[in-house]
């Protein structure tokens, strides 16, 4: 199963947001062991690395970029992509990137905690719970 995780996930897990990090590191945990194949718009890195850095110091912002790098494989924003999301409905630029990032990728769920923010067309989105729900209910199927 292929998935795109979108940026707050990854935030929530590096930075142990208390409310959402049981779920979303169920979902590392996952693309860690290879139980998901799962892809990260290569966005995240920057946005990731410029929240880590500022919070906590460049230490642990290079060590959050090691571990992104080796859990996920990444989507390159490529002109393509830049261009579907420009010229795209979206409220908002970041989540139609991650949107058509996830279609080059041929991903089966978008996984973020903003499904409202996605349209309702292929890939299906859910939140981390919903993801969760699905995927037992998948390997149990």
């Amino acid at each position: 199963m292929r998935v795109l995780v979108d940026t707050k996930l990854l935030l929530d897990v590096l930075a142990r947001r208390d409310e959402f990090y049981d779920a979303s590191a169920r979902i590392w945990t996952l693309a860690e062991r290879g139980e998901i194949e799962a892809f990260i718009s290569a966005i995240s890195f920057n946005h990731v690395y410029y929240i880590i850095r500022k919070a906590r110091d460049k230490t642990t912002a290079d060590t959050a970029m090691k571990l992104l790098r080796d859990v996920f494989d990444s989507v390159a924003p490529d002109t393509r992509i830049v261009n579907q999301a420009i010229d795209s409905e979206f409220g908002d630029f970041e989540d139609a990137l991650q949107f058509h990032s996830a279609v080059r990728c041929h991903a089966d769920h978008i996984i973020t905690r903003n499904p409202g923010d996605f349209p309702t067309t292929k890939p299906a989105v859910l939140t981390p719970e919903e993801f969760l729900a699905f995927w037992i209910e998948d390997i149990n199927s």
